[in-house]
């Protein structure tokens, strides 16, 4: 009981910093990456806080996956480092009597990684691409916020405003750039109003000015007008695209023998699994070198977890491009890193060394006397 609860709390410890740490970093990161979009029109201002949360939660099986490692391996080699260690092994207690400890702690952690990997991952994708979808079918005068430059859903506009009427239904100093049939067109208007004529959205410009030329002739041509039409784009909801491959439910993955659906699917096991797997990774790598200090474990961590990811990413591009199935791969990967982990483990706790695997010559009868001669 107590080998196994001094354990415990200590691994909840550590486990619970790692996680705030990478949270706060993840955040950090995924803020910046929405600010940029919000920036260049890809999303609306008010869904940030919305897509910073799912973005946390896509990120859900990573982030508990490298924490659940860090935790472990950190706390084994501080054990070592304290000579804890030394302590249990006097006491009967063997390399392997670890393992059962921590799959104890483990395990609540490994279900949240596997219900993040199999349903949060593509609910959370889903869920984004709806909120983008809705905000790319808005028409473009209600992208525009007054005194910024907004370039139009098919990137061939740029409107600026002034200032707007209430109800976005009037607008004052409007200026119009774009580029469209190899002629570059700059129209400016006092005042514009909005009308929808056969479902379509019309900007009716008054009092303004409109200049056209061709692109790379010296040609121009101003035109004065009371009024003038601009179609922006029609009000009533386009077509949806299709859902994307990480939206997919896992269910609908498993029904598909698609390659790229398969992949998807390859790649949320592969998160599941690779959890499972540094477990016992960490109990087969941790140890101390005095001379190299801790920040040398947390150097191993982020090397091993980096090259098991990307082997997992160059797996997912195999099923992919059809060189390797599915099972084949997991049984391949996720199966080989598990023997690998278990025989590492073995030989540590065993004490087995590369002289006790080769065979022994026997020895021969002048040897023999020798040996003989030499004992008291």
């Amino acid at each position: 009981m107590l080998f196994q609860s001094s354990m415990r709390k200590e691994l909840a410890r550590s486990f619970g910093a790692t996680l705030v740490v990478l949270l706060t970093i993840i955040l950090t990161i995924v803020l910046i990456q929405t600010l940029g979009r919000v920036s260049r029109g890809s999303i609306s201002p008010q869904d940030v806080m919305l897509i910073m949360a799912y973005a946390a939660l896509g990120r859900l099986p990573t982030i508990l996956t490298l924490s659940l490692f860090i935790a472990m391996l950190s706390t084994l080699s501080r054990m070592y480092q304290d000579s804890e260690m030394v302590v249990w092994f006097a006491s009967g207690r063997g390399l392997s009597a670890f393992l059962r400890p921590l799959l104890r702690f483990a395990w609540p952690v490994l279900v949240l990684i596997t219900v993040s990997a199999l349903v949060i991952w593509p609910w959370t994708h889903q869920q984004s691409a709806d909120m983008k979808q809705r905000y790319d079918q808005r028409g473009d005068l209600d992208r525009i916020a007054p005194g910024q430059f907004q370039e139009s859903a098919n990137g061939q506009r740029v409107f600026f405003i002034d200032s707007a009427s209430e109800g976005r239904v009037g607008s004052n100093n409007i200026f119009i750039a774009s580029v469209e049939k190899n002629k570059n067109t700059v129209t400016t208007a006092r005042v514009g109003r909005v009308e929808v004529v056969n479902d379509t959205q019309m900007l009716i410009l008054q009092n303004g000015q409109r200049m056209e030329n061709t692109l790379g002739k010296p040609d121009l041509r101003v035109t004065d007008f009371e009024e003038y039409g601009i179609s922006t784009g029609q009000r009533k909801d386009v077509a949806a695209e299709a859902i994307e491959i990480r939206a997919m439910s896992t269910l609908e993955l498993l029904q598909s023998r698609s390659n790229s659906h398969q992949a998807e699917l390859s790649w949320r096991l592969g998160l599941v699994f690779s959890a499972i797997n540094f477990v016992v990774l960490a109990l087969a790598l941790a140890a101390v070198n005095p001379r190299a200090g801790r920040s040398s474990n947390v150097i191993l961590v982020l090397l091993v977890f980096i090259l098991y990811s990307n082997l997992i990413g160059l797996g997912q591009t195999w099923v992919a491009s059809g060189r390797m199935g599915l099972g084949s791969l997991l049984l391949m990967m996720h199966g080989s890193v598990l023997i690998g982990s278990l025989l590492w483990l073995a030989k540590r706790n065993e004490n087995w060394s590369l002289a006790d695997l080769l065979p022994r010559r026997p020895l021969s009868a002048q040897a023999l006397a020798v040996k003989s001669s030499v004992k008291p």
